[in-house]
């Protein structure tokens, strides 16, 4: 009996052991870094490190153009307030060169004065021809 215990016991170790060794060749061949899971592990580490930089350069990009844009629209700003101020000047200009250039009477303003322009469409400024001295009540 006791003979039949120590063979079992043999046979269990032995088949314990050669598990053990399937085992651990399955588990090399499973953290292998060219072939198993540990070699896509590192490919992906390797994919973050560099979406990484590439956000980062991106955002820097990104930054640089926003602040670019930003200088362009204030000088575009105040190139508009610049030709909104020529074009009010254009209106002091005489319309026919017949006209003298002494300083003519100011016209009073209408009763009534235009409302805010609202709609862009419309022009900021309109040239208004004069009264001929004649025409004046």
């Amino acid at each position: 009996m006791e003979l039949i215990a120590d063979i079992l016991l043999a046979a269990g170790a032995i088949g314990a052991g050669v598990y053990c060794f399937v085992l651990g060749r399955r588990l090399n061949r499973f953290n292998d870094l060219e072939k198993g899971v540990g070699g896509a592990v590192a490919v992906l580490s390797a994919q973050v490190d560099d979406l990484n930089r590439t956000l980062v350069a991106a955002q820097q990009t990104a930054t640089d153009s926003a602040q670019s844009l930003t200088e362009l629209t204030k000088r575009a700003e105040d190139m508009s307030r610049r030709l909104e101020l020529q074009m009010a000047a254009l209106h002091d200009i005489p319309t026919t060169p017949t006209q003298s250039m002494a300083p003519q009477t100011p016209v009073a303003p209408a009763a009534t004065e235009s409302p805010p322009r609202t709609n862009p469409s419309t022009p900021m400024f309109a040239r208004r021809t004069h009264l001929a001295a004649g025409d004046a009540a």
